[in-house]
């Protein structure tokens, strides 16, 4: 009998212990923030995004070492989409629902980004975007941290168009297949076209993502090129597919003084570890370059190199966006006092937050930043030298002033409410 009572105390014992347990859950699961990482860390896109999942992380141990945000220590909740557009959408879920995060900090593809939008707007949740992108988009529920259109790609077609570039006169566009290549050269061909460039002057050519078979493509190429007019490719090829195409351009002869190419997918992240002979000279154009000499930008490398135990750690510019849109995000929540998405939607607009090349990088009503745009000639050690850079700052414009369907659109969550406001027919909707 003995037993038997000692037994059912153990098990009462037990369950009452299981039951503190659970309810003791709840409030462990509350002390801390938790912060969702959507980057590829496999399959194609891994050679640009995994340095991004390891910025976030930086970025939250920085944090952290300040005492977290709103006393609470921030958590990095990491997933893999593997370069599946699809599987975005399916671990944007998975972080927003079952992980139960505050934020999250994703995306490099146009397809992947355009994949997650339903989730997040379906649950109210929010996206840091930190890449260049084509722009044609400004969505309540995103912040657009990397460069829009007006803040890189018309640059430096203006840059080579000028007398410092080489006053070039027939343009190769070439991309990937995907959104981002296809509607940035869909305005690039209108803006081109406004400029008197004739058409039969533009070459557009588009190739699977991970291409590797670039002999014709680059033979085509050079055919284009030798009309006798000043020819440059302006680049959209994205992910590991421009290791192979740099090499064919080395391969077949083409130096950057005869065709020039102007990357914008192209960083110090992709440029490392591979022989640079063949880049030599060629330009790429992004809102902030590693070489950039400034205190912030100093002391960011140092804390990134110790922070991944590696003194030859690369920075880049996607990197420098996801840090604006991570420290904006801090700011808004602590503006907010709240990680409640709607607080912290209204509370980001107009916090400004310094950039990592000398100025300040402020979150506008239609969900982009202000950015300055560099021009940067890759040199053999795999970095930039910067040849030309924007008087000022240029804020992001969501919609473009060369497509037709665009130009009477404006964005502006603050004052219209509204990512698509047709100012001709005063109706949100783009319509």
């Amino acid at each position: 009998m003995f037993n038997l009572f000692s037994h059912a105390g153990r098990v009462a014992a037990g369950a009452a212990a299981l039951v503190l347990a659970g309810a003791l859950v709840p409030a462990k699961a509350q002390e801390t923030i938790k912060v969702g990482v959507l980057h590829s860390l496999s399959g194609t896109m891994a050679i640009s995004e995994t340095t991004l999942k390891d910025t976030v992380l930086f970025m939250i141990d920085e944090q952290n070492k300040k005492g977290g945000v709103l006393g609470k220590k921030l958590e990095a909740v990491v997933v893999d989409p593997a370069s599946n557009w699809p599987l975005f959408a399916e671990k944007a879920r998975e972080l927003i629902s079952k992980d139960k995060v505050a934020v999250v900090f994703g995306c490099w593809t146009s397809v992947s980004r355009k994949s997650v939008l339903p989730v997040f707007k379906e649950l109210n949740s929010i996206l840091f975007y930190p890449v260049q992108y084509e722009g044609e988009e400004s969505e309540r529920n995103v912040f657009y941290t990397g460069a829009a259109p007006n803040q890189q790609a018309i640059p430096a077609v203006d840059y080579l168009m000028s007398k410092d570039g080489g006053e070039v006169k027939r343009w190769v566009l070439a991309g990937t297949d995907y959104v981002y290549p296809r509607t940035t050269n869909k305005i690039l061909e209108a803006y081109l076209l406004s400029k008197g460039v004739a058409k039969e002057d533009i070459m557009i050519n588009y190739t699977p993502f991970g291409h590797s078979d670039w002999q014709t493509i680059v033979a085509d190429i050079k055919k284009f090129g030798s009309a006798g007019k000043k020819t440059a490719v302006v680049s959209t090829i994205n992910g590991d597919a421009n290791v192979p195409f740099y090499k064919e351009l080395g391969n077949q002869g083409i130096k950057a003084t005869d065709i020039p190419v102007v990357a914008f997918s192209v960083g110090e992240e992709e440029l490392a570890g591979i022989d640079t002979k063949p880049l030599v000279g060629h330009l790429a154009a992004w809102n902030y370059f590693e070489s950039i000499d400034t205190p912030a930008n100093k002391d960011f490398i140092a804390k990134w190199q110790a922070f991944t135990k590696n003194p030859k750690r690369t920075t880049n510019d996607p990197m420098e966006a996801t840090v604006i849109g991570f420290n904006a995000w801090v700011a808004a929540v602590e503006k907010a006092k709240s990680t409640d998405a709607d607080k912290v939607i209204d509370a980001i607009i107009g916090v400004k937050v310094p950039n990592l090349t000398g100025g300040v990088a402020e979150v506008l009503p239609n969900h982009h930043i202000t950015k300055p745009v560099f021009i940067g000639e890759i040199e053999d050690n795999g970095q930039f030298d910067v040849v030309w850079k924007s008087n000022g700052l240029v804020p992001g414009d969501a919609w473009s002033d060369y497509l037709e369907g665009s130009k009477d659109l404006e964005a502006d969550w603050v004052k219209l409410k509204c990512g698509n406001y047709n100012a001709k027919t005063k109706k949100c909707g783009g319509a």
